[in-house]
């Protein structure tokens, strides 16, 4: 059966664009996962994108994601309440182009509708930056979470493209 779905690029071109989360959740704290551990992004990607579609890397092997976040492009940071994981994202820096991409982005079920998407994205927008681009950009579709859009919208990022897709 095939799917239509809505995907949306967006950007933000300058820290001083950020429209900061007001909200600081106490007791949360967002982290560089160093070193870098595969297990968790592997972990990440299967319990968030269960129900978002997230299929590419399922079948990945322990090589396969060993080496992707080796990469020292890919840098992945965790939202954590003491020790209990609640979220992460993971950026791509393209030196190259003078960009980073915000791959993969979310929080887990537990921890969603609690307006900790807002102050992790605030959280990935600012480490983006440090890299000091031209951009920060991200994707996301009709398939994520019903806030996604809006989130990224609400941050002071602006749609650059728009698709429709079949899957």
């Amino acid at each position: 059966m095939n799917k239509k779905i809505q995907r949306n690029y967006l950007e933000i071109n300058s820290i001083t664009d950020l429209k900061d989360s007001k909200y600081s959740p106490e007791g949360y704290v967002v982290q560089l996962v160093q070193p870098s551990d595969f297990q968790l992004n592997r972990f990440f990607y299967k319990n968030i994108g269960k129900k978002h579609n997230w299929v590419d890397r399922l079948a990945w092997s322990e090589k396969q994601w060993t080496e992707y976040i080796s990469n020292k492009k890919i840098k992945t940071y965790v939202l954590k309440k003491n020790e209990d994981l609640a979220g992460y994202f993971e950026l791509i820096i393209h030196d190259d182009k003078k960009e980073v991409e915000i791959a993969y982005f979310g929080l887990l079920e537990e921890y969603q509708n609690k307006k900790l998407g807002s102050f992790l994205l605030s959280s990935a927008i600012k480490n983006s930056f440090f890299n000091n681009p031209k951009r920060v950009w991200v994707h996301t579709c009709s398939l994520d979470h019903k806030n996604a859009l809006k989130n990224y919208i609400s941050r002071g990022m602006k749609i650059f493209k728009k698709e429709t897709i079949t899957i």
